[in-house]
């Protein structure tokens, strides 16, 4: 399927997103264009390039129903959205190395020798790595793949929601998913905004950076 970007104007997109948490429940997303806008999403960079986002996409009534209670003062968004994206951190993420490095070579992208230094000098790495320490990684990555997916909806005609306020412990396990291994990050929601949303104040520059 080809891109059906309907805004390729990067200024409209970034400054005219707005946190929206009504939608038109009329509107869907269908699984081939959800399918590239999550194609697009993950460009994001991540650790190593690891890429251990992992998204469910909750779109049915029954998968609206399993988070309904989880969703703590999110229940619009999830009544309205077309669809509830949960972006998790998968823990055991460098189980995917040789794949994506091995790929990258196939494509030449990567020369070989790379690919064998960098599986060298991680494998161990990895083995080590506290589980706190891989869930910040996941937080890390997940949130870049979150601002990207944000963005990218915008180009597609869809707006979207931040949500970080659900029940942490427990969304694993309702959506099937190993509570182990995949960390949830965030949700956000997606579909055809309902309201216009309302613009923000950002502090400037001059009042949050530091120069040395």
């Amino acid at each position: 399927m080809e891109n059906t970007y309907k805004e390729n104007n990067f200024d409209t997109i970034m400054k005219g997103r707005r946190s929206i948490r009504n939608y038109d429940p009329t509107v869907k997303i269908s699984r081939e264009e959800m399918e590239q806008i999550i194609n697009d999403t993950v460009k994001a960079p991540s650790s190593v390039n690891m890429q251990p986002w992992r998204f469910t996409v909750v779109e049915s009534d029954e998968g609206k129903e399993a988070l309904a209670p989880l969703v703590r003062f999110n229940k619009v968004q999830n009544e309205t959205s077309a669809a509830m994206i949960v972006i998790f951190g998968d823990l055991n993420s460098f189980e995917h190395a040789e794949k994506i490095y091995g790929t990258a070579v196939e494509q030449n992208l990567m020369p070989p020798e790379v690919k064998e230094r960098q599986l060298e000098a991680l494998s161990p790495l990895f083995e080590q790595m506290s589980t706190e320490d891989k869930k910040e990684m996941a937080i890390i990555d997940g949130a870049l793949a979150a601002m990207n997916l944000m963005l990218v909806a915008r180009a597609y005609g869809y707006d979207t929601n931040p949500i970080g306020g659900f029940e942490r412990e427990k969304i694993a396990e309702a959506l099937d998913m190993d509570k182990e291994r995949y960390y949830p990050v965030m949700i956000v929601s997606i579909g055809k905004a309902n309201e216009e949303g309302y613009p923000s104040y950002r502090l400037p520059a001059t009042d949050i950076t530091n120069w040395k």
